[in-house]
């Protein structure tokens, strides 16, 4: 921690300075995740990586599992905020797009979140079906609003319920197909990618039965 960091710690109140803490470990997970998967996440690890000690840890979690389980969903909230923020006011159509391309700039800046996401079904289950229930419930209400303003027509919230995991699923196939770099990277996908997405959401894949062009 440098002497500036140190300084404002000092400053904050204990409740402020719990949050501080429990954010650097969150933080530190992340990268140690990131870096050597759920298994190798040792609470050394992530306490070495996060500059506190271990003792300090076990002040915010009971156990190893119970951050592992947290660590997921609170990414993914951060993803729906950072995602939200970088969506405009424009047509449903337009929004959907933006929200596209957002979700592949959260990636690039957080590049730990598909390992993380990738085995977190099998290491951390209670912590994975929290994060696809918390991001299809605030893409659920999306639909809901744009169904308000009459941009959307025709869908039941069960049917929403569908499409969404429709659409994340895309996501989560199209960036571990387009998304990692020779290095071990996350780059952008590429123009083609976007394109095909943008002409699905405003066009639709196949023409109505009976029309000629």
């Amino acid at each position: 921690m440098t002497t500036s960091a140190s300084a404002k710690v000092t400053k904050l109140n204990r409740v402020e300075r719990n949050a501080w803490t429990k954010q650097k470990i969150f933080e530190a997970a992340t990268k140690v995740v990131g870096k050597y998967g759920y298994a190798e996440a040792s609470v050394a690890r992530i306490t070495e990586q996060a500059g506190v000690a271990q003792g300090t840890f076990y002040n915010h979690f009971v156990n190893r599992q119970e951050l592992l389980d947290q660590l997921l969903p609170k990414i993914g909230m951060d993803m729906v905020r950072f995602i939200r923020d970088r969506t405009g006011t424009g047509h449903a159509a337009r929004q959907e797009i933006e929200r596209f391309a957002a979700f592949f700039d959260f990636i690039r800046e957080v590049p730990e979140f598909l390992r993380i996401l990738n085995e977190a079904e099998f290491f951390a289950p209670r912590g994975y079906q929290k994060h696809l229930d918390n991001v299809a419930t605030a893409y659920v209400r999306i639909l809901q609003r744009a169904r308000e303003s009459g941009s959307i027509v025709d869908y039941s919230d069960e049917e929403f319920e569908a499409i969404v995991h429709m659409l994340m699923g895309a996501r989560g196939y199209l960036s571990l197909r387009y998304s990692y770099a020779a290095d071990g990277g996350v780059i952008d996908v590429p123009v083609h990618v976007k394109t095909a997405y943008e002409k699905l959401i405003t066009r639709g894949l196949v023409k109505p039965e009976g029309r000629r062009k």
